[in-house]
Protein backbone atom coordinates (compact mmCIF):
# COMPACT_ATOMS: atom_id res chain seq x y z
CA UNK A 1 0.00 0.00 0.00
CA UNK A 2 0.92 3.14 -0.36
CA UNK A 3 0.15 6.86 1.04
CA UNK A 4 0.90 10.16 -1.04
CA UNK A 5 1.08 13.08 0.49
CA UNK A 6 1.24 17.09 -1.53
CA UNK A 7 3.30 19.16 0.48
CA UNK A 8 2.89 23.33 -0.11
CA UNK A 9 6.02 24.98 1.65
CA UNK A 10 2.96 26.43 4.63
CA UNK A 11 1.58 25.30 7.48
CA UNK A 12 -0.93 23.31 6.02
CA UNK A 13 1.20 21.39 3.93
CA UNK A 14 3.46 20.42 7.42
CA UNK A 15 0.07 19.67 8.95
CA UNK A 16 -0.45 16.64 6.11
CA UNK A 17 2.71 15.74 6.05
CA UNK A 18 2.34 14.89 9.82
CA UNK A 19 -1.34 13.30 8.88
CA UNK A 20 0.44 11.61 6.15
CA UNK A 21 3.23 10.04 8.51
CA UNK A 22 1.02 8.92 11.01
CA UNK A 23 -1.52 7.16 8.04
CA UNK A 24 1.64 5.35 6.83
CA UNK A 25 3.05 3.92 10.23
CA UNK A 26 -0.96 2.56 11.10
CA UNK A 27 -1.60 1.20 7.72
CA UNK A 28 2.32 -0.62 6.99
CA UNK A 29 2.25 1.54 3.98
CA UNK A 30 5.54 3.29 1.85
CA UNK A 31 5.06 7.01 1.81
CA UNK A 32 5.16 9.36 -1.13
CA UNK A 33 5.96 13.52 -0.60
CA UNK A 34 5.07 15.44 -3.55
CA UNK A 35 7.45 18.87 -2.98
CA UNK A 36 4.78 21.43 -4.06
CA UNK A 37 7.43 24.07 -2.46
CA UNK A 38 9.78 25.96 -5.20
CA UNK A 39 12.61 24.67 -2.79
CA UNK A 40 14.23 21.52 -1.00
CA UNK A 41 12.18 19.46 1.93
CA UNK A 42 13.44 20.02 5.08
CA UNK A 43 14.38 16.28 5.42
CA UNK A 44 14.03 16.12 9.16
CA UNK A 45 10.24 16.49 8.70
CA UNK A 46 10.41 13.21 7.10
CA UNK A 47 9.70 10.02 8.75
CA UNK A 48 11.83 7.21 9.88
CA UNK A 49 11.02 3.46 9.84
CA UNK A 50 8.75 4.06 6.64
CA UNK A 51 9.83 4.04 3.08
CA UNK A 52 9.79 7.39 1.61
CA UNK A 53 9.98 8.72 -1.61
CA UNK A 54 9.70 12.33 -2.40
CA UNK A 55 9.01 13.87 -5.75
CA UNK A 56 10.14 17.22 -6.46
CA UNK A 57 8.97 20.07 -8.37
CA UNK A 58 11.94 22.41 -10.40
CA UNK A 59 10.63 26.14 -10.47
CA UNK A 60 7.30 27.87 -11.43
CA UNK A 61 7.76 26.79 -15.26
CA UNK A 62 7.34 22.86 -13.83
CA UNK A 63 3.42 21.25 -14.67
CA UNK A 64 0.47 22.31 -12.69
CA UNK A 65 0.76 21.20 -9.10
CA UNK A 66 -2.46 19.17 -9.51
CA UNK A 67 -1.46 17.52 -12.42
CA UNK A 68 1.71 16.87 -10.74
CA UNK A 69 -0.16 14.87 -7.76
CA UNK A 70 -2.58 13.39 -9.71
CA UNK A 71 0.33 11.46 -12.41
CA UNK A 72 1.97 10.75 -8.95
CA UNK A 73 -0.71 9.14 -7.34
CA UNK A 74 -0.90 6.58 -10.61
CA UNK A 75 2.36 6.54 -11.52
CA UNK A 76 2.98 5.33 -7.73
CA UNK A 77 -0.69 3.51 -7.37
CA UNK A 78 -1.14 5.52 -3.72
CA UNK A 79 -4.44 3.66 -2.50
CA UNK A 80 -4.12 6.93 -0.49
CA UNK A 81 -4.51 10.82 -0.93
CA UNK A 82 -3.37 13.45 2.10
CA UNK A 83 -3.80 17.24 2.04
CA UNK A 84 -3.67 20.37 3.64
CA UNK A 85 -6.63 22.33 3.33
CA UNK A 86 -7.10 26.29 4.04
CA UNK A 87 -9.81 27.74 6.15
CA UNK A 88 -11.61 30.02 3.57
CA UNK A 89 -14.36 32.69 3.24
CA UNK A 90 -17.00 31.97 1.47
CA UNK A 91 -16.28 34.65 -1.16
CA UNK A 92 -13.02 32.96 -1.29
CA UNK A 93 -14.21 29.51 -2.12
CA UNK A 94 -16.86 31.42 -4.59
CA UNK A 95 -14.02 33.10 -6.62
CA UNK A 96 -10.68 31.22 -6.18
CA UNK A 97 -9.99 28.22 -6.74
CA UNK A 98 -7.48 26.24 -4.73
CA UNK A 99 -4.87 23.43 -5.25
CA UNK A 100 -6.61 21.07 -2.21
CA UNK A 101 -10.32 21.79 -3.92
CA UNK A 102 -9.52 20.19 -7.16
CA UNK A 103 -7.46 18.01 -5.62
CA UNK A 104 -10.76 16.28 -3.78
CA UNK A 105 -12.70 16.92 -6.79
CA UNK A 106 -10.69 14.86 -9.04
CA UNK A 107 -8.74 12.64 -6.75
CA UNK A 108 -9.60 8.73 -8.06
CA UNK A 109 -8.67 7.47 -4.48
CA UNK A 110 -9.96 8.61 -1.28
CA UNK A 111 -8.69 11.71 0.16
CA UNK A 112 -7.53 12.67 4.07
CA UNK A 113 -7.97 16.69 4.19
CA UNK A 114 -5.96 18.08 7.24
CA UNK A 115 -6.62 21.34 8.94
CA UNK A 116 -4.03 23.13 10.94
CA UNK A 117 -4.91 23.01 14.70
CA UNK A 118 -5.08 27.10 15.30
CA UNK A 119 -5.02 26.72 18.83
CA UNK A 120 -1.14 24.80 18.39
CA UNK A 121 -0.09 27.44 15.58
Amino acid sequence: MTVLVAVPDSPEGFAALAAARSEAERLGADLVVVNLALRQLDASFLPDGVVTTVLDRHGRSDRDPVDAVLDAVEQYGAQRLVIGVKRRSTVGKALLGSVSQRLLLDAPIPVLAVKVDLEAA
